[in-house]
């Protein structure tokens, strides 16, 4: 069985007188033998500053004073002071007071084991409050952990949160040169719109020809073949009608319909002269042959 240190009690008394009557009671008792606590010593002291640095490191404290109201009230000064300084204060009565000459150091004795008994019983009854403790105290260490657990996921939680946010304020920084580029882009892009728009409006007011094959215009518009094309260029030459267009096999109008009904205007004039383009020739060389007649 493991030996521990025996139990240290203090005596803090009254006077000197009171040490000698408490240390004659101590000569015949074997309290180390019966109890296994040893008296350290015997405070003369009822100055509370004194008695805190005398009885610092104590087991028990055993304040023995007068049974008169004086010694109570000295008695409970003490409690006050030094239950937090050691582990448990028992207040030991004497039996008479100082102006007695003879104190039977019987009953003194008889005191002090009175006192250390009922010490040794309160601390019993402290036990299960002492276990209580202890098991809250458990419960409050395991809680702790929980909670450090807690914090350090937190904590985790947070870096990882600020390296997010920093990855998105890098990511707005971005966006944010993108957005200027892309501004810049469409400014350029916008003006490029109106200088197209303004171009197509421009066009648009223009009149834009179509260009047809002269040949194939001629094969469709009559089911036949071309073989007279260079009267077709000359009649055209000298007539120049308004928007006709004609030469190297094509023809430019505004539309088909415009190319198609010029080409029937010719073919009129090709079947009315027949085969003598030279007389109309002459015809349109004296001035005799008015253009408007192609019209009609």
């Amino acid at each position: 069985m493991e030996m521990r240190n025996p139990i240290d009690v203090r005596i803090i008394v009254e006077g000197a007188s009171d040490v000698e009557n408490v240390s004659r009671a101590l000569q015949n008792i074997a309290l180390g033998a019966e109890y296994h606590i040893t008296i350290s010593s015997i405070i003369p002291t009822t100055n509370t500053e004194i008695a805190k640095k005398a009885v610092n490191g104590a087991d028990i404290v055993l304040i023995a004073t007068d049974v008169d109201a004086p010694g109570r009230e000295l008695a409970e000064k003490y409690q006050k002071v030094l239950k937090k300084e050691v582990g448990h204060i028992e207040r030991m009565k004497l039996p008479f007071g100082h102006d007695v000459e003879y104190i039977d150091p019987v009953l003194i004795r008889r005191e002090i084991k009175n006192a250390i008994i009922r010490s040794g019983l309160l601390s019993i009854a402290n036990l299960g409050r002492f276990r209580e403790i202890k098991n809250r105290l458990k419960d409050s260490e395991d809680k702790i952990k929980e909670l450090n657990k807690e914090i350090q996921d937190l904590s985790s939680e947070r870096d990882t949160l600020v390296n997010k946010n920093q990855e998105l304020a890098d990511s707005e920084e971005r966006l944010k040169l993108k957005q200027q580029s892309l501004q810049e882009e469409f400014k350029v892009t916008k003006q490029r719109y109106a200088d197209v728009k303004n171009q197509y409006g421009i066009l648009i007011n223009k009149t834009l020809y179509e260009r047809f094959s002269l040949s194939e215009l001629w094969k469709e518009t009559f089911n036949e073949t071309l073989n007279e094309e260079e009267n077709i260029t000359f009649i055209t030459s000298e007539f120049k009608p308004e928007n006709i267009v004609l030469g190297q096999g094509f023809i430019a109008a505004p539309s088909r319909k415009d190319a198609a009904d010029w080409l029937k205007v010719i073919r009129t004039v090709l079947i009315f002269y027949d085969s003598k383009i030279e007389d109309l020739k002459e015809e349109i060389g004296d001035e005799r042959f008015s253009p408007h007649l192609l019209k009609e």
